[in-house]
Order: C-alpha cells, then structure tokens, then sequence
C-alpha cells in the first residue's frame, strides 16, 4: 500500500528528485496519491497510514524545510474530518491547492527578484535554484542584457543542471568551479540563489558552498539575494530548534575503492551550510522581497505559526522535549 509512497521517499533519498521546491510538491503529490490509494473506510484506520505514509517521507531528507512544511500542510486536511471519505477529500484538497500554489510562488517570485537585476549586470548564483533562476530568466526574458556565472557545485555537481537552464535560455553563462569564486566575484554585480531553508532570525540553509559565496560576497560589496517561497521557512526555529545539517555518504566525494585503501582518512561529506542574516541583503518571497530581519513575519502571518502555537503544540519544553 506504500508503494508510491516509499518510490518517492527513495527518489528524495537518491536525489533523483531535487530542489527544495521539486521536493515539497513531489511530497504533496505522494500523499495525495496514497491517500486515494488507501482503501480504509475506517476513519482512524485512515489517519493511521497517512501518518505512516507521512512519516515515511518525513525521514529522508532532514534539512529542507519545504518537506516537513509540505507535509504539514497536507496531512492538515485530515483536521475534523468524522469519515474516511471527509478525511481523503481534505488530503486531496489540500494537496493540490499546495502543488498549485507553489508552481505560482516560483512564478511570482520570479517577476519580483526580475526587478532587483538591471541591464548590464553580471549575476553569480550557486547550485541549482529553480526559483533563482526563475529570477535570473525572467531578467532575460524582459529584454535585460545580463550574464551569469554559475558554480560546478561539487560533489553532486548540481551546476550542471544549471547551466543546461540557462544555455536552453540563451544566456551567456561561465561555468566555474566553487573555488574559483573568490578570482571573479569583483566581476560580480549582484549573487542570487535559492534557499533549503529560512531561520527565524534570517539565516539562510542552502547547499554547501553557499556560505563562502556569501562572505566572498560581503568581502567585495557584492548585493546578494535569496529567493525563496514562504514554506521554506522554518517554524520550529522560533524556539531555538536547531536545522540539522543532512551528512551525505562519503562515496559522493571519494569512492570506496579508493576509500578502502586510506584507513586513517575519514570523507565528511556536509549537504548545506548555513550563511548569517548578515550576509543577506533581501529574501525574495512570492509575498514580497523583506529583509532576512523580517523572516518572523513570514512563519507568524503566512505559515500560521506563532509563539503560543507553539507552546500549545508542544508545550513549554519546545519540539524536541528538551526543557
């Protein structure tokens, strides 16, 4: 019964399906799917394998927010429902008003960050970003002569993928190796890239690299921008509930072969890291660009989540039980 389900959760896993907006909509699509699926006619029977389903894709990828905000939003169609049928209806609802809105939100977000970029400039984005480069294709598309330099991304080598986007866009790009954005950020008018993740103070979790992109970035008086939708930001961090840094295997950077014959050499293999609202100029929503500073606004007003939702949900030792 959990086979699409767990076909997804295995996609997540292998990034197959990337991108923290790709992966909260192939969430939303999974529980919907699965919830038609399930032939319980038993209300509680019914909320049992959604949670189970939910939980399922819970565990895959422990720092894109967008996953747990998607489920969340989702599994909320389950709220009052007094039949099986009431309950699956509230699921696929939900899940499709999700899906919708957040191919809208990267359109939005789009004609917004467009805005920040002027003729001429020459933009440096790093991984592969579905709504920065929404952003930086929306520039081309109104007219705007602008170039871009786009990182390798090691050791997934995401920027692949981008620079395909941008090529099939017919934008000049160069193509760099992370370390090399130190040597052309002074040829660098403004830095744009997505986000996995919005802390409630502003900081930014996105893919490694991100951080020493945006120090080099701050170093030469370099603007930067992250675009991101209002599900990647993260409730939880409202009580001080740290984002864990997902830790891939070491096989990505060094394969086993070669592993096997260095005993003494441990790979640490970091998905993301963690740039300071500091380095941030703006964050560009679908509900509008604002200042990291302002990133409470966003999981208070359009995420539904405050501090005494909180302590309501949770109670006073906070998500993680720890007083």
């Amino acid at each position: 019964m959990l086979m699409i389900v767990s076909e997804t959760a295995d996609k997540i896993k292998s990034m197959e399906i990337r991108g923290a907006g790709r992966i909260a909509r192939a969430v939303a699509e999974a529980l919907r799917d699965h919830a038609l699926a399930v032939p319980a006619r038993d209300p509680d029977v019914f909320r049992q394998e959604m949670e189970r389903a939910a939980a399922m894709l819970l565990a895959t990828r422990p720092t894109a927010v967008s996953l747990p905000n998607a489920v969340h939003v989702v599994m909320a169609g389950l709220d009052h429902a007094k039949t099986a049928e009431d309950a699956r209806a509230g699921v696929v609802r939900r899940a499709d008003d999700f899906i919708r809105s957040s191919q809208h939100a990267v359109e939005q977000i789009a004609q917004f960050g467009a805005s920040h970029i002027r003729d001429g400039d020459t933009i440096l984005t790093h991984c592969n970003s579905e709504v920065a480069l929404g952003c930086i294709i929306e520039a081309h598309r109104q007219g705007k002569e602008i170039e871009v330099f786009a990182t390798e991304v090691r050791p997934r080598n995401q920027g692949l993928i981008t620079i395909r986007t941008l090529n099939d866009a017919g934008i000049k790009t160069n193509f760099i190796v992370d370390s090399a954005v130190r040597s052309f950020i002074h040829d660098i008018d403004l830095v744009i890239v997505g986000a996995d993740a919005v802390t409630v103070n502003g900081a930014v979790v996105n893919k490694i690299g991100t951080a020493q992109v945006a120090h080099s970035a701050r170093e030469a008086r370099v603007n930067m921008i992250v675009a991101a939708e209002t599900y990647k930001f993260a409730p939880r961090t409202i009580l001080g509930e740290l984002i864990r840094i997902e830790e891939r295997a070491g096989s990505e950077v060094l394969p086993d072969e070669i592993a096997r014959t260095l005993p003494h050499v441990t790979v640490r293999n970091p998905a993301f890291d963690v740039t300071p609202a500091g380095y941030i100029d703006l964050i560009v929503t679908e509900k509008g660009a604002i200042p990291p500073q302002m990133a409470y606004v966003i999981i208070r007003d359009y995420l539904g989540w405050g501090i005494d939702e909180f302590h309501l949900a949770f109670g006073p030792a906070g998500p993680n039980g720890d007083e």
